[in-house]
């Protein structure tokens, strides 16, 4: 934005989904900070400041927040593909070795996947791909893994003696306290600090006042019990979070590794960032094209699946354009390079999905909100459970009660709304990436579930944007053949795209020595004689000019009339050809629930009201100028319904004014255009209308999975919590309404990875 700063920061070790909301509110809160956004599944805080701002002295301020939360977390500068150098060293052997330093300091990691550093900004900056875990919740004050692992096993076994064996009193006491410090002393120490900086709601303090509380009224085995059923659920649902960021990440690896570079006539691998614009590069079969560049050498089958979501690969040969992110499946290609990796195509797309975060759903905005609501309510209505009854209902004892509340503290902890609804939306967007739909944002994903008009430009969109003969109309006495002639050698001096269209057509090399007295009539056509024959190519008003009746059929596409010596015969229909799927795309858009399919077009009306026919469009509104289009887009959107959303599709590069004043502007054909990526809100990476259906189906299927766990995570709470007031439930079931609620939601939001 404008007069805006926009600064990135690697949260190195986040492994607490409560901790990153809270860090991000403690950081929006900053005097300095415009916005702010923090994406607990690729650790990536996104500030935006005013420029006058002194950067180093809130990056200070933004460091103390995280310490004082997240005491194990290290803040590092996000250093994307598109700003830096990878940090790998090309070896002699030819293979690239990433140095790093472990990303998980806080001993989250539970191992080394020893692979390329692709999406290095899912995967921390080129470490070893370590794979994280650790608790979401607690961390430990710098203890490994394996020595929490440990004290978790040596608290179990002595939870189990002491549950065994028939103990003196005082001997299970003092078996079950060490148990419990054992297992959970670190949620007690991260309890403790979090209340002495004044955040009392947090899980820490639940869990450690309901144990503790246990302890108070004597069901020792159910305090040590329900702390390390606890530690497990942790483990399991960080496993599950770990699981799906690395799908995240193996979604988004699209990123090239190497690049074989051509020095003087031989071969030297290299980082994808180190090659320059024309310099030529060699691609082997099985191997990932590193940069954008246009093949000089050589012709393969390609796999561009990655970036567009086509599942059949494309022919290329010498002269063709290809896109760093696509496989080489056969042959062996000589690139030239037409762009740096920080601007190449794939650059871009890594840096959109993994920014897609900064604009976040409603939906995400309300469960962040509802959560810090929703804690402290809990607590204080569990506080008064524990008091009021043994004061006012008769036989009530203060145990009991105390007992009862202590339940709703372990259920209140939203960690299952915290983390699943973000990672259901962020895993939607990066399973639109795969299909070939950037989403620029969970906003933009969200609205497209209420779509309710939808606006296409005609070329380039509905049309393919290229001009060709589609249809050539003779008279009885000449042949098609001969009156493309005619028209090709009548065009032959025009650089028009009509005169072109026909030139190409003909395709045969055209003797001009031929041509005599070759006169252009302004606004009717040509006239030329060539040998014997006086041939004229052009418009209706030119056949009226010369007399010569022609036929006044209206044709779908502009109409060259020819007539040879004052004679007509025939015509040639020039047009911009419907896309094959155009058709089925509005028919399906339909059925989906769209209301109004409507055509913006510059072209004469004539062929904008046949297309629109042809295609079962709504309205179309042709021979409109740039700022026309807008006026007219300003009319259906008053229109439209009153939650409804509308979304102008084009091809993101001259109509740019409506694509920024529709509700969701979506580009069309992005495949290696700039323009049309940075347009948009929504950019669909081939020239298929039928993406927008995939879109859309998307948004639906991320939206329902969102919402199941919302509906699941707060039903089952509230169930549990009647249950615990009631005295039904134990605090066994509490933790599972806790933790395995958490688990589940987890595991059903990274279905939206999956969507198809």
């Amino acid at each position: 934005m404008e007069g805006r700063i926009s600064t990135k920061l690697v949260l190195d070790g986040l492994c607490c989904s409560n901790c990153a909301m809270k860090i991000e509110q403690k950081v929006s809160e900053l005097k300095e900070v415009s916005h702010t956004s923090l994406n607990f599944a690729t650790k990536l805080l996104l500030i935006e400041t005013e420029q006058e701002n002194n950067q180093e002295e809130l990056l200070k301020k933004v460091k103390k927040i995280v310490k004082d939360i997240e005491p194990d977390v290290v803040v590092k500068e996000y250093k994307s593909p598109r700003a830096k150098r990878v940090k790998a060293q090309v070896q002699v052997h030819g293979q690239i070795e990433e140095h790093g330093e472990n990303g998980c300091s806080d001993g989250c990691c539970v191992g080394h996947e020893h692979g390329h550093a692709q999406n290095e900004h899912i995967q921390h900056e080129h470490t070893h791909g370590a794979e994280e875990h650790g608790h979401s919740h607690s961390h430990g004050e710098g203890g490994s893994l394996k020595k929490k692992i440990i004290k978790f096993g040596i608290s179990a076994v002595i939870f189990a003696i002491a549950m065994i064996f028939d103990l003196p009193k005082f001997a299970g006491f003092g078996l079950f306290f060490i148990s419990y410090l054992l297992s959970g002393g670190d949620v007690l120490l991260k309890a403790g600090k979090n209340i002495l900086r004044g955040d009392v709601f947090d899980e820490n303090f639940l869990m450690g006042i309901a144990t503790i509380g246990a302890f108070v009224i004597g069901e020792f085995a159910e305090g040590v019990g329900v702390m390390l059923f606890y530690q497990v659920g942790e483990m399991f649902q960080d496993l599950a979070v770990s699981r799906s960021r690395k799908s995240i990440a193996d979604l988004m690896d699209i990123r090239p590794d190497y690049a074989n570079l051509i020095i003087d006539g031989s071969e030297k691998k290299v980082a994808p960032e180190e090659v320059d614009i024309g310099q030529l590069i060699l691609v082997k079969p099985g191997e990932k094209v590193p940069l954008d560049g246009k093949v000089v050498e050589g012709t393969s089958m390609v796999d561009s699946s990655a970036l567009t979501g086509e599942s059949v690969p494309r022919e290329v040969a010498t002269g063709d354009s290809v896109l760093g992110g696509f496989i080489n499946k056969n042959g062996v290609l000589t690139i030239e390079v037409l762009k740096d990796f920080e601007e190449s195509t794939v650059s871009k797309i890594l840096d959109l999905v993994q920014n897609a975060s900064s604009r976040k759903a409603p939906t995400e905005n309300f469960i962040t909100k509802f959560a810090r609501k929703y804690t402290p309510v809990v607590t204080i209505t569990a506080a008064l459970m524990a008091v009021l009854p043994p004061l006012i209902l008769p036989g009530a004892t203060f145990t009991e009660w105390i007992y009862r509340a202590l339940i709703f503290l372990v259920i209140s902890c939203p960690c299952a709304l915290v983390i699943s609804i973000p990672l259901g939306f962020f895993g939607g967007i990066g399973g639109a990436s795969r299909h070939g739909v950037l989403i620029k944002g969970s906003n933009y994903l969200e609205a497209l579930n209420y779509v309710d008009t939808v606006i296409f430009d005609k070329t380039g969109t509905l049309t393919k944007g290229v001009f060709k003969v589609t249809q050539m109309n003779t008279e009885k006495d000449i042949s098609k053949e001969q009156l493309l002639e005619y028209a090709a050698y009548a065009e032959s001096y025009s650089s028009h795209p009509i005169a072109l269209s026909i030139l190409k057509a003909y395709g045969r090399e055209i003797d001009k020595e031929q041509l005599e007295d070759y006169e252009e009539i302004s606004g009717h056509g040509i006239k030329v004689r060539l040998n014997d024959k006086v041939i004229y190519a052009g418009n209706a008003k030119l056949m009226e000019k010369e007399g010569i009746a022609y036929d006044k059929t209206d044709f779908l596409g502009t109409v060259v009339h020819i007539g040879i010596n004052g004679a007509y015969a025939g015509n040639i229909i020039i047009s911009d050809e419907v896309k094959e799927d155009s058709a089925k795309a509005m028919k399906e858009l339909k059925e989906i629930g769209v209301k109004k399919l409507v055509m913006l077009t510059g072209d004469s009306k004539s062929v904008g009201e046949k297309i629109g026919k042809q295609l079962g469009l709504d309205e179309v509104h042709a021979e409109l100028l740039p700022d026309q289009k807008v006026e007219q887009l300003e009319v259906l959107d008053k229109q439209k319904a009153e939650k409804g959303k509308l979304i102008f599709v084009g091809d993101g590069i001259n109509d740019a004014p409506v694509l920024a004043r529709a509700d969701i502007g979506v580009a069309m054909g992005g495949l290696g255009s700039d323009a049309a990526i940075e347009a948009a809100d929504v950019v669909l990476m081939t020239d298929e209308p039928s993406k927008l259906i995939s879109a859309i189906k998307i948004a639906k299927k991320t939206h329902n999975i969102v919402w199941q766990n919302i509906i699941f995570a707060l039903s089952i709470k509230a169930v549990f919590l009647i249950l615990g007031a009631f005295g039904v439930a134990n605090m066994w079931e509490a933790v599972f309404a806790d933790v395995g609620v958490a688990l589940i939601a987890v595991l059903n939001a990274m279905r939206a990875m999956k969507i198809k």
